[in-house]
């Protein structure tokens, strides 16, 4: 049942409250290997920030059980350990309680830690009381795995990866190092930020050995964050690997229950970034590495007893290899899955064989089994709708959710959990699907004060996927409205999709008295290789190009928007494409909030900037071609810049050091330091505030029309 909003509530108010609405919403789901049950993440209320585990035994008529509880463990969850704070960042969790967890393979155990200390629960309890105990174990306890047999429980403390009995004894140190540059059984920065792989131990199949990744920062220069609204606290030193500079040495060695060790040996001049492992009931540990530019990627696979590769497969690519989610598994029969891009389409390969339609985009690959491979994809021709798809290995192929919509899954090809959204409800829609029938998962979020009508078009000679949002009860002829676009627009990311809720911020700001439009071209995913490709070496115009090209054709269709005052806002991506609007184009942007933005490539990092970018210690015409510093002195219009303090991912030198070039060349700008704020705003008032002051200050900028 989901909760609606307090009719004194301001949007802004609760979409803070809510974390965007996150909150409530079932989420991490894990199915037992024998289908028997379900695991997930939940918060009990759409304001209720602490995340409960929770079970349904499938195939019987019980309900969900709540199996933990944070509120009945007496622990303050908000004394993290710095790896775990870290992690939270990199994978930008906003809310709290139990937000991460692992099981063993038939979900009889879940292993998780609040506030550094280990805690089990019995999931196959039925009925009662959670059954949770804390494992005696000297903390702080980091990312707790079990085995997949549920007799013991590994985790990482101090850099070091432990492993202890479920049922009691001592913790045994497996493997660890008194060096602090190294660390055993933790994902390095651009693995967590940019590779998706948040993790550095597998467990073998049989519960005996583990993969565990060795990460040296030793070569990895020394950052430095401080807190200037605390001058008597230290700084914080990051190891950050800015592009063109060292990474962290990442190797990976088997180790043993009974302390032996074998490291895996694979040509790491060669393929230095270590960015996915699995380690599969039905297949070898497989590993799949990139090299430094991000041209080549090869699927090793290991010999566990003795530490040998053999190259199962490689992909090349000219400008680089996209890295796609659930690659690379195995079949059962033993033909290996990966993904392949086939006439500007990414297809899912069994044995580098295209599987399924051709005219879909894979996204992700969900799971693989005997008689089908689970996707998310696209159509060619709409990436603002992403469905769940079934693809048989005899050829067939059916999609499990609307395509009308945008869907994500979890779970096996037995046993799948889509979670549905579309632009004609407020909320998700979560389904089990099962051999014993489909069961509705209630979904506890709040639902949002306003209600997002956004107009979805297709604009210029390019096609841009284009949304348009009017004030509530605007109609076409009341008169000249303010412009303001809302993009991201760069890579990895769209905003332009089939969900109602992805529009709720600038649905709000529209209802201030401006017309939206949000855009997403080139760089953005959705739409195949080549136009994802076509950001390579020039980060800024396309992608800008691309928004005054939407704002232009969007014009030309809708009388009322009123090309005199334009403006635009963002973040991070989005943020550095604001300001470069107003720094290259002040013919078209009267002004521009941006919001942790990139203003200077070579400080940021490795993976993602020379995928884009290359390596400016070899050529670093893209990175001048790219920067924000050296338009400086051509800024014309009111320019809002907004940084967090304790932002480790755009640290904020990016926008002190663009205003340091503003004031050097006479440019008046203004400056919002967050103290205390990362990457993201959880503060539940910061980010309320922040909306409210970002509506002013345009308002304020397009109060006249732009002159000269």
């Amino acid at each position: 049942m989901t909760a609606p909003a307090s009719a004194s509530q301001s949007f802004p108010r609760q979409q803070a409250r809510t974390r965007r609405f996150t909150l409530g919403v079932p989420r991490s789901f894990t199915v037992a290997r024998d289908h028997r049950r379900l695991a997930w993440l939940q918060s009990p209320a759409g304001h209720d920030p602490l995340h409960r585990l929770l079970v349904l035994d499938l195939g019987g008529d019980d309900a969900p059980r709540v199996a933990a509880d944070p509120r009945l463990l007496d622990v303050d969850d908000e004394d993290l350990p710095p790896e775990e704070r870290a992690r939270r960042e990199r994978v930008r969790e906003a809310g709290g309680g139990i937000v991460a967890y692992a099981v063993d393979d038939l979900l009889s155990v879940a292993a998780f830690a609040l506030g550094g200390r280990l805690f089990a629960a019995d999931l196959a309890a039925a009925g009662g009381a959670p059954a949770v105990r804390e494992l005696d174990v000297e903390g702080p306890v980091v990312d707790p795995r079990p085995d997949p047999h549920g007799r013991r429980v590994a985790f990482v403390r101090e850099g070091a990866l432990h492993v202890t009995d479920l049922d009691g004894g001592s913790p045994v140190c497996l493997v660890g190092e008194v060096d602090p540059d190294v660390t055993w059984g933790l994902a390095e920065f651009v693995a967590a930020e940019e590779m998706g792989r948040t993790r550095g131990y597998w467990w073998a199949p049989d519960g005996t050995r583990l993969a565990v990744a060795r990460v040296d920062v030793g070569p990895v220069a020394r950052w430095h964050l401080t807190d200037p609204a605390d001058p008597g606290r230290p700084p914080t030193t990051l190891r950050y690997p800015a592009a063109g500079t060292a990474n962290a040495v990442v190797t990976l060695a088997v180790v043993g229950l009974d302390g032996s060790r074998v490291d895996v040996a694979w040509e790491r001049d060669r393929w230095p970034y270590l960015a996915a492992v699995t380690w599969q009931p039905h297949g070898p540990l497989t590993l799949l590495v990139q090299s430094r530019d991000q041209r080549e990627t090869a699927v090793l696979v290991v010999d566990d007893r003795s530490g040998a590769v053999t190259v199962a497969a490689t992909q090349h690519d000219d400008h680089w290899v996209e890295l796609v989610p659930g690659v690379p598994r195995w079949l059962p029969d033993g033909r290996l899955v990966t993904t392949v891009d086939v006439d500007d389409h990414r297809r899912v390969a069994v044995d580098g064989v295209p599987l399924g339609p051709a005219d879909l985009q894979v996204r992700r690959v969900v799971a693989v089994g005997g008689d089908a491979v689970l996707v998310t994809a696209s159509r060619d021709d709409d990436p603002t709708a992403t469905a769940v798809w079934r693809l048989g290995l005899d050829g067939d192929a059916e999609p499990l959710t609307d395509e009308d919509g945008v869907a994500d899954a979890a779970g096996d090809t037995t046993v799948t959990v889509t979670l549905s959204r579309n632009l004609d409800r407020d909320l998700p829609h979560v389904e089990v699907r099962s051999p014993s029938g489909t069961t509705v998962l209630p979904v506890h979020a709040e639902t949002p004060s306003i209600t997002a009508a956004p107009t979805l078009l297709r604009l210029g000679e390019r096609a841009l996927a284009t949304a348009l949002l009017l004030p509530s009860g605007h109609r076409r002829g009341d008169g000249p409205l303010p412009v303001l676009l809302d993009p991201y627009g760069g890579p990895h990311a769209q905003r332009v999709v089939r969900r109602r809720d992805a529009f709720l911020t600038s649905q709000w700001f529209a209802d201030q008295g401006f017309a939206v439009l949000v855009c997403d071209g080139r760089g953005t995913p959705g739409r195949g290789p080549a136009w994802e490709r076509a950001v390579a070496g020039d980060l800024a115009t396309p992608v800008l190009d691309d928004q005054v090209a939407a704002l232009e054709a969007a014009a030309a269709r809708e009388p009322d928007l009123d090309l005199d005052r334009v403006a635009i806002r963002g973040w991070s991506f989005g943020g550095y494409l604001a300001a470069l609007a107003v720094l290259r184009r002040p013919d078209v942007f009267a002004a521009a909030v941006a919001g942790a933005p990139v203003t200077e490539w070579r400080l940021y990092d490795t993976h993602y900037t020379e995928r884009y970018l290359g390596d400016p210690t070899v050529d670093d015409t893209p990175y001048r071609r790219s920067s924000l510093l050296e338009h400086a002195a051509e800024l014309r219009r009111p320019l809002l810049l907004i940084h967090g303090l304790a932002d480790d991912n755009v640290v904020a030198a990016h926008t002190l050091r663009l205003s340091r070039a503003l004031l050097e060349a006479g440019r008046p700008h203004s400056v919002l330091p967050l103290s205390g704020v990362t990457h993201m705003t959880p503060q539940e008032v910061v980010a309320e505030n922040l909306l409210l002051l970002q509506r002013d200050f345009l308002l304020q900028a397009l109060a006249s029309p732009r002159r000269g």
